[in-house]
């Protein structure tokens, strides 16, 4: 069954902020956001007013946001302004990139680090929250059958009770694989207002899933619903971008060949791979495809708000 909502303090390794636990404690819409886009997916000062933005936007539309990181070998579940910035001022060169295994590394260490879609989701779970908006989660990578690189996102979302909001799967890996492998796991996978799954910078990927799902009442209703059958695994809601907000077809098409060949011709693997061809999009589109980012994580926290804020008033 879910967590139970986490006090202030739930241990000195996961510290909850007040406000964070006193909405849990009274059972207001919270919505969890990661951190990994603050350290690793932009630059400073953007990475700042991006966060800040992600939850001002979850905010207005009536949800208390959790940032969730690492800071100093505590994870904090609600991170504060000072924090969030020190960590936005340290980049790629002073705060790790982490992911679930590497999380006990970290605390051990007193490191600091932007968290994953996986680390948010977990540390989410431990602490009672239910939602969580990012931009995309990870998946299998169009090299697997020679590399098995598979997003740890993907064996999370299988065995932690979080409703993830994304737009998709990030076009930079084998969406089609990525389906096939949730389907493995048994992940519900909804998309909202279509049944067309979305492909990040563009709004359709070309194939088709089984559910479509057209309000947060509804997804609030499959996670109650969820819990009723006593299911562990998460729920993906896929929220496509409105067709005007895309990246042109073309130039994502060309510019995602063009990543992929310098990512191998510079011998990058591992985590460090989705950060290289993000920075090479985002670098070789002029600022439109981070943009795009940016308007299709403000419309999954408004989608994250919707869902939770259904999901506290059954």
């Amino acid at each position: 069954m879910p967590a139970a909502p986490a006090s202030a303090n739930t241990s000195d390794r996961i510290v909850v902020s007040e406000r964070v636990a006193t909405a849990l404690r009274e059972g207001a819409p919270v919505v969890a956001l990661e951190s990994t886009i603050i350290t690793h997916g932009l630059p400073y000062p953007e990475n700042v007013r991006a966060a800040a933005d992600f939850e001002r936007t979850l905010t207005e539309n009536g949800a208390v946001p959790a940032t969730i990181a690492v800071i100093d070998g505590v994870a904090r579940i609600g991170v504060e302004p000072e924090q969030l910035e020190r960590l936005a001022a340290a980049g790629t060169r002073g705060a790790l990139k982490l992911s679930v295994r590497d999380l006990p590394v970290a605390i051990a260490r007193g490191a600091s680090g932007g968290t994953t879609v996986a680390a948010t989701a977990w540390l989410a779970s431990r602490t009672g929250i239910r939602v969580f908006a990012t931009g995309g989660i990870g998946g299998v990578h169009r090299d697997a059958n020679e590399t098995f690189d598979e997003s740890a996102d993907l064996g999370i979302l299988a065995s932690c009770p979080v409703t993830i909001v994304s737009a998709g799967v990030k076009s930079i890996l084998d969406i089609r694989a990525t389906l096939e492998r949730l389907e493995t796991l048994s992940v519900t996978v909804l998309v909202f207002g279509t049944r067309r799954f979305p492909a990040f910078y563009l709004a359709d990927s070309g194939i088709e899933v089984d559910f479509s799902v057209s309000s947060g009442a509804e997804v609030a209703a499959i996670m109650r619903a969820a819990d009723a059958l006593g299911r562990q695994s998460g729920i993906l809601v896929a929220n496509p971008l409105a067709a005007a907000d895309q990246l042109d077809r073309e130039t994502h098409d060309r510019m995602i060949e063009e990543a992929l060949e310098a990512a191998s011709a510079a011998g990058i693997t591992g985590k460090a791979i989705t950060p290289f061809l993000l920075d090479f999009i985002h670098s070789r589109t002029d600022g439109t495809s981070v943009e795009v980012n940016l308007e299709l994580v403000r419309g999954n926290c408004r989608l994250g708000a919707e869902i939770a804020a259904a999901h506290a008033d059954p």
